[in-house]
């Protein structure tokens, strides 16, 4: 109940700022922040950021991982002001240098750079971008951000696993299992467990995933298309007995003449290798949550 309450709530908000999102944006209601010479600030969104604008040639900057923004200041006096020896706090201290934009995949974030002198001990390093700076950014269809899906797919491993699977495939003391499939808007999210029976432990090389026809006529060649999940719970690649996580899909789907096949791979040269099919009845009759 209370993992159903959770989802509507989402829904109903990403719905109510989907149709009262601000339309305008005032730069002097901007929030600030900080930057001197010499030090690189960090701008860490709570989840994968799309686009970044620095207004201004003063500043220049990069993304060093999906979810950071890094900027910096450039060489922002002119030739005579060096060779005349004027500091920048002179200059530019307290006075705005430019507006950072950072576009997340649901929001959008904007501040206004504020210079400070470098022997300002009290400059910042790096920042979180807090709900209350996020405008939504406006979409047709209903989109999730990798947060919300990771969200989800944790609410869905805190449960716990069916008695009975969906699917199950054994092989050399090694049981494959799917145990659930559930569905929110245009996201599949396969829940599935390997058991390791044996006193070896097992790496995995990969899982793969991919759509192929169920009969292979001799004079016909096998298409195959690979399918990739958008995220999954657990990076995990070794384990001794048990091993659970969440695969998350974009929507997709298939005839009954192929089936999902789903290839666990083991590290280096090994035959403990298991092959699970998945109907597309299967897909069709996933729970909501």
């Amino acid at each position: 109940m209370r993992t159903l309450l959770y989802t509507l709530l989402i829904l109903t908000a990403k719905f109510l700022n989907a149709q009262t999102a601000t339309k305008e944006q005032i730069i002097s209601a901007l929030p600030e922040i900080e930057i001197t010479e010499g030090i690189n600030l960090h701008i860490i969104s709570p989840e994968p950021i799309q686009y970044v604008d620095l207004s201004t040639e003063q500043l220049t900057g990069d993304l060093p991982a999906s979810n950071i923004a890094r900027i910096k200041i450039t060489d922002y006096m002119g030739h005579e002001e060096k060779d005349k020896g004027v500091k920048p706090s002179a200059l530019f201290n307290g006075n705005r240098i430019g507006i950072v934009t950072i576009v997340g995949q649901s929001f959008i974030a904007q501040y206004k750079v504020i210079f400070r002198d470098q022997d300002n001990l009290n400059t910042i390093t790096n920042i979180h971008i807090q709900p209350e700076v996020m405008q939504p950014v406006e979409f047709d269809k209903m989109v999730f951000s990798d947060v919300e899906l990771r969200k989800f797919a944790t609410d869905i491993i805190q449960k716990k696993s069916e008695k009975n699977p969906i699917r199950e495939e054994k092989n050399l003391k090694l049981s494959f299992q799917l145990n659930n499939v559930y569905v929110i808007s245009d996201y599949i999210f396969l829940d599935m467990t390997i058991k390791n029976n044996s006193n070896l432990s097992y790496d995995i090389e990969d899982l793969k995933f991919s759509l192929e026809d169920k009969k292979i006529h001799k004079a016909t060649n096998n298409q195959s298309v690979d399918l990739t999940p958008i995220l999954q719970l657990n990076p995990q690649k070794h384990f001794r007995k048990n091993y659970r996580n969440i695969y998350v899909f974009k929507k997709f789907t298939y005839p009954n003449s192929k089936v999902m096949m789903i290839r666990l791979i083991e590290e280096q040269l090994s035959g403990r290798t298991i092959e699970m099919k998945i109907n597309y009845s299967e897909i069709l009759n996933a729970d909501s949550f």
